[in-house]
């Protein structure tokens, strides 16, 4: 189990420190294009993804720590628990050692005290009055009372033997439970110490393992800070490709604008235009400029379509100043947008040396002169645009956009 476990960390350790190095090599310094974007995106998701599989393994072996830890805790509680109960033991046999001590010390005063008496009857039996053993025999009255004397004597020889056996075996037999005793509380101390050195390096491995814990803990909060790191990157660039993407797709409608008003200018200036809703021998017969009355013409074709307030489309719709802006766009000239500053473009002329494509310029309108009295405009939104005498309104000015 520890050498998978190690194995576990060494691989987890060497991808963090790999990641590490990578996370400083790859943080951008910046793209500017969809593609470069994209590119660094791609590489940064693989170091993402690379992150997250480290963390994954981080946390396997954090696990793997964490459930030896377990074990740790769990085994050192077993011997503290056993240490406990061993220590139970130790006083409890230190007290049947005091007991078989003291009794012990009862068999030895009993044996002193009967040592004692049994010198004391001696004394009493062979050297009271001073008379000696063989003079006791010697007092017999016969030899029955000699047989009589030497039995007492030797009952009571035998009595004291006994007795004294007694004490003997008791004394040895309380000195034996003693040393007994003795020899197991000196293996209850044994396992005692042995198991405190259990303990303390049971103490040191958990405090390892702890740290070892830890600084995992440590390393997955940096990780996933990394990785949080990354995934807002890649959401700035993201966005930032969102944006270039919107610029692009602008540019290029801005491109196909420019391309069809091009187009449309190429057609104007080239005439291939035809005009089927109004009778342009008014503007042929007109008398000006052959380019004017190409202008006139290519504005009479869209006679009919909308009036659109704002608008500078000829199809889809316009206002008055819109429609001669759009016009002359198309011609190559620019002109202001309103009709209040239209009314200043181009030079002055008088309505009687009005030509085609001349601006009529009313109070808070514009029309295009198209020869023999009329205009063609972008009326109102009723009527759009059409074709109307000049003088339908008060004349505030004619201006010549042309150089004839």
């Amino acid at each position: 189990m520890y050498k998978t476990l190690w194995g576990k960390i060494r691989k987890a350790g060497n991808c963090g420190l790999a990641l590490t190095l990578a996370a400083v090599m790859v943080m951008p310094v910046g793209a500017t294009t969809i593609s470069g974007l994209q590119q660094l995106i791609s590489e940064q998701q693989k170091e993402l993804d690379k992150l997250n599989e480290n963390i994954g393994d981080w946390e396997d072996a954090q696990d793997l720590l964490e459930e030896e830890i377990s074990d740790l805790d769990a085994e050192l509680l077993n011997t503290m628990t056993v240490i406990g109960l061993l220590e139970d033991d130790i006083v409890a046999k230190q007290e049947e050692i005091k007991i078989a001590q003291a009794e012990y010390e009862v068999a030895k005063e009993t044996e002193s005290q009967q040592y004692e008496a049994m010198k004391i009857r001696i004394q009493m039996m062979y050297e009271a009055g001073n008379i000696s053993y063989l003079e006791s025999f010697l007092a017999a009255s016969g030899f029955g009372d000699m047989l009589n004397r030497a039995s007492n004597i030797e009952a009571l020889y035998e009595y004291d033997q006994k007795l004294w056996d007694a004490y003997i075996l008791q004394k040895e037999t309380v000195a034996a439970l003693k040393a007994g005793l003795e020899e197991d509380r000196a293996a209850l101390e044994a396992d005692k110490a042995s198991l405190n050195e259990q303990k303390v390096y049971l103490d040191g491995l958990l405090a390892k393992k702890k740290a070892e814990s830890d600084n995992f803990e440590a390393q997955i909060s940096k990780a996933k800070q990394e990785a949080a790191a990354y995934k807002k990157k890649i959401q700035q660039e993201q966005a930032q490709i969102k944006k270039l993407e919107e610029a692009e797709r602008k540019r290029l409608e801005e491109e196909r604008r420019r391309q069809e008003e091009e187009r449309r200018r190429q057609e104007a200036a080239n005439g291939n235009y035809v005009v089927t809703k109004f009778d342009t021998s008014i503007i042929d017969n007109a008398s000006g400029s052959e380019l004017g009355k190409k202008i006139a013409k290519y504005a009479c074709q869209y006679i009919g379509n909308p009036y659109v307030y704002g608008g500078t489309s000829l199809t889809n719709g316009a206002d008055c100043s819109g429609f001669t802006y759009r016009i002359y766009y198309n011609f190559g000239y620019t002109l202001p947008r309103t009709s209040f500053q239209q009314r200043s473009a181009g030079k002055a002329v008088e309505y009687a040396n009005a030509q085609p494509g001349d601006l009529i310029c009313y109070d808070g309108h514009v029309g295009m002169y198209i020869g023999g009295g009329y205009i063609v405009h972008a009326s109102s939104p009723r009527s759009g645009i059409k074709v109307s005498k000049a003088t339908y309104r008060e004349i505030l000015a004619v201006r010549r956009i042309l150089d004839n």
